[in-house]
């Protein structure tokens, strides 16, 4: 077998097909082929890779974790990896995402973990504190929360931006984060941790997804900043960056074309691929577990060799 015809990854790269979910949000069911949210790559003596069940430590046990957007893509996985280590966990997600969510309340439980739904729109503010009070009725306690939910929609030139667009990108994917964080903090206490969704975008920027992309950058300044507030009360703020993943947001965005699916990720990375949400998850959990004990205002990439401007 030549090195052209060899296998270079377990994960696809050039194998997703045209597709479009355009209007969103975004459903994992809907994706083809399915985002990889609970296997891991490994490679054999040979050099050949496949791919194996991720098996918790207890690195978690006894946790209870909130995770918004916990219904699809790097949300799924967290929320999985998250019960496969010992956790609790409750997801919040909106009323079109309820069969995807359904599915991740499966797993959990398969888990051995408790699983609790909350069908709400964080961009209305007081679903904010409702989630918060919700995980706290159901679990008495929480230990992490992940900011995770987002959207984004694209645009070619500031002129013909969509400002209500641009508004709603800014309450779903920050203010709310502001929001949650705020009625979190009262029931978190020494050892107790953040984790919020960054992006690639905060640091190169994209000259399409200019809000979206301004949002991941506040995301980073917010993470930084609470982490030196909160140090003193022992609770650790961190975020994940990630790069391009393999998840319902890719086609569910405004304004991407289908056949762009099928490239996602190939030429743009030194790994030529686009990334899987497990391998995401993964970062969440190292940030979320006594694995990441002296980290707190870090922000951990997972590009796949992008180089970052900053």
């Amino acid at each position: 077998m030549s090195n052209q015809e060899a296998p270079i990854t377990a994960y696809p790269a050039t194998s997703i097909k045209p597709q479009n979910q355009e209007g969103g949000p975004g459903l994992d069911k809907n994706t083809d082929p399915y985002a990889d949210w609970s296997r891991l790559e490994f490679w054999d003596d040979n050099g050949k890779p496949y791919l194996k069940e991720y098996e918790g430590r207890g690195l978690l046990e006894g946790k209870a974790a909130l995770i918004t957007g916990g219904d699809s893509g790097i949300g799924r996985s967290v929320a999985i990896l998250f019960a496969r280590e010992g956790a609790d966990v409750s997801i919040v997600y909106l009323p079109e995402e309820e069969e995807d969510a359904q599915y991740v309340k499966k797993k959990i439980e398969e888990a051995g973990r408790k699983a609790n739904l909350m069908q709400l729109n964080l961009r209305e503010r007081e679903n904010c504190e409702k989630a918060i009070e919700g995980h706290i009725k159901a679990f008495g306690k929480l230990n992490v929360l992940v900011n995770n939910a987002a959207m984004q929609e694209m645009s070619n030139d500031l002129t013909d931006i969509d400002l209500d667009v641009t508004e709603k990108t800014f309450q779903t994917n920050i203010i709310s984060m502001f929001a949650m964080t705020k009625y979190a903090l009262k029931h978190m206490k020494r050892g107790d941790c953040i984790v919020n969704s960054s992006s690639v975008a905060a640091y190169m920027s994209n000259p399409q997804l200019l809000d979206y992309a301004s949002t991941k950058g506040a995301i980073a300044t917010f993470t930084r900043g609470l982490a030196q507030q909160q140090a003193k009360n022992g609770i650790r703020v961190n975020a994940v960056a990630p790069g391009i993943i393999w998840t319902p947001l890719q086609p569910a965005t405004k304004g991407n074309p289908d056949d762009a699916m099928e490239a996602l990720g190939v030429g743009a990375c030194p790994l030529n691929r686009p990334g899987m949400p497990i391998e995401m998850a993964t970062l969440y959990v190292t940030l979320a577990s006594p694995l990441g004990s002296y980290c707190t205002g870090e922000v951990l990439h997972g590009s796949g060799g992008i180089e970052m401007q900053g």
